[in-house]
């Protein structure tokens, strides 16, 4: 039997908190809640942006040929789908970016769990997402622009992740509320980000939006630089010279439920996914955005749409906590693994209403407010499914392969991206109410196999 590792010298014995803690949670969870947050920024402000700006600017014809690899990118696209139009280009182009994202994450957890450890690999990440987001602003150099960023992610999303849950000493209480706490540090970078970045975009220019989320990127790296003597030692660090880590009955089991249970969640991305393809269309084409306020009045921009998501996200998360812990005092709180069942139902719901929308207006264009109604119950969703999943990943993955088995989780948004992309091509061609209810049935098979799964899965994560 090899020697234990050393202890982690950020937590205390016994209680599993830590010297110095902020709020009853330790001073790193601060710094990495607004690492995350200028990370998110800077992702969804280009995310806001990425489909119009491909339909209205970049793919106009006379605009392609200076692109530095688009006849390339557009033959391939065609030789598996045939031929593109500007719209379906723009939605299999957002889908295969948003996808990669999703899919390097494998790579950069196993380059922090192998060999550089997830202190080094966060900060190679932000730079290369930073310059990749400066890049956008020249036309000719877009995808070496995106191959930055796909990169730089895969490096940072895995890691930044994995460093919250080594914060706490196994068995910490507070680990599934920590990860609640830096959702929202996620999604308030979300909120912000289409009403900075998608104003400069869209009123100012394309570049002065891509411009601004290079800026929010860089200030994240500056802040995990300056926080790196709160945050716990690599992983990698941790291990003792010569030791050898093997993969245990229990560490198998953990591992074949994640997979297990990646499967279905990927339909859930691919529905989910579209707010930023065919809703951000759906919100330019085909909604009334005309309001009326006593202290303004106009029309609503289409990118702060974006912005309804996560502004609920963290309007909703104390309501659901609350409601959770309510329930656990009666016994009747959900298993983790039926909470994710409800999110891919809410999910279903959320694409129903906007198919009763499209439904209701017919020809005209529909109210604002069913898209409001929208993002309210595909924020519920998302709560119920997303941060519970990453709480559980940081909980019963092997300690030896964390960021790595982070990484693998993370990819379900990969094929769920592509798929996303592949659904959205075809917008153009469907009536709008079957598109919506398409969406709603993809997603409700997904809840229902998630539900099929939870005996098993319930027994193999033994909760």
């Amino acid at each position: 039997m090899s020697a234990a590792p050393p202890p982690n010298p950020l937590l205390q014995a016994g209680a599993g908190k830590r010297a110095g803690d902020l709020f009853g949670h330790p001073r790193g969870l601060t710094y990495l809640f607004t690492v995350e947050m200028w990370e998110r920024f800077s992702y969804y402000g280009m995310r806001a942006l990425l489909v119009l700006y491909l339909v209205k600017h970049l793919l106009q014809p006379e605009r392609t040929e200076t692109v530095i690899g688009y006849a390339t990118i557009k033959a391939t696209l065609e030789f598996v789908f045939g031929p593109l139009g500007v719209q379906p280009l723009s939605s299999h182009i957002y889908g295969f970016y948003v996808g990669l994202v999703y899919l390097t994450p494998i790579l950069g957890g196993l380059i922090a769990d192998r060999v550089l450890g997830q202190r080094r690999t966060v900060i190679i990440g932000a730079s290369l997402m930073a310059i990749g987001h400066f890049l956008m602003a020249y036309e000719t150099l877009f995808f070496v622009a995106l191959l930055f960023l796909i990169l730089g992610n895969g490096a940072f999303k895995p890691n930044i992740s994995i460093q919250v849950g080594q914060l706490y000493a196994p068995g910490d209480p507070r680990r599934d509320r920590a990860f609640s706490i830096f959702y929202v540090g996620i999604n308030l970078g979300a909120f912000l980000a289409p009403l900075v970045c998608g104003t400069l975009g869209e009123e100012w220019g394309w570049h002065y939006g891509f411009t601004a989320a290079g800026v929010g990127m860089t200030l994240g790296l500056l802040i995990y630089l300056y926080a790196s003597r709160l945050l716990p030692p690599d992983e990698i660090v941790r291990r003792l010279p010569g030791e050898k880590r093997r993969f245990g009955r229990e560490e198998w089991r953990c591992l074949w439920a994640l997979l297990i249970l990646s499967l279905p969640v990927t339909f859930f991305w691919a529905t989910y996914e579209q707010q930023g393809n065919t809703i951000a269309l759906w919100a330019d084409a085909h909604t009334d955005r005309t309001i009326n306020l006593i202290v303004w009045s106009g029309q609503i921009p289409v990118t702060w749409f974006q912005s309804f998501n996560p502004f609920m996200i963290f309007a909703f998360t104390p309501f659901i906590i609350a409601l959770w812990a309510w329930q656990s005092r009666r016994n009747a709180e959900p298993s983790t693994v039926a909470k994710m069942a409800h999110g891919c139902f809410y999910n279903a719901a959320a694409h129903l209403i906007l198919m009763a929308g499209a439904l209701y207006a017919g020809p005209d264009k529909a109210s604002w407010l069913w898209l409001f109604a929208y993002f309210v119950v595909i924020t519920i969703g998302e709560l119920y499914l997303s941060p519970t999943a990453l709480s559980l990943v940081s909980k019963i993955a092997p300690t030896h392969c964390l960021s790595l088995m982070m990484g693998v989780w993370l990819a379900t948004s990969f094929y769920g991206s592509f798929i996303a992309g592949y659904l959205g091509s075809f917008w153009s061609s469907m009536a709008k109410s079957d598109f919506f209810l398409m969406m709603a049935i993809i997603a409700a098979l997904a809840g229902f196999a998630v539900m099929a799964f939870s005996r098993p899965l319930k027994a193999l994560i033994r909760e």
